[in-house]
């Protein structure tokens, strides 16, 4: 699957990752613990990252 973007929903614990093709279309929709976030960004092909940050992130 060939993905155009890749959204993150920053929170504390648990991140919110979309991500859409070409086409604007949902290819997947997952919730992701901290820990595991790092792993599953390291399989994905380079595309763009969209970070969308809730007002108690330190960014």
């Amino acid at each position: 699957m060939k993905l155009k973007t890749i959204t993150i929903d920053l929170a504390k614990n648990v991140f919110q990752v979309c991500g859409v093709n070409e086409h604007i279309k949902p290819q997947f929709n997952k919730m992701l613990k901290r820990n595991e976030l790092l792993d599953f960004m390291r399989q994905q092909s380079p595309t763009v990252v969209v970070m969308e940050a809730c007002y108690s992130s330190h960014y």
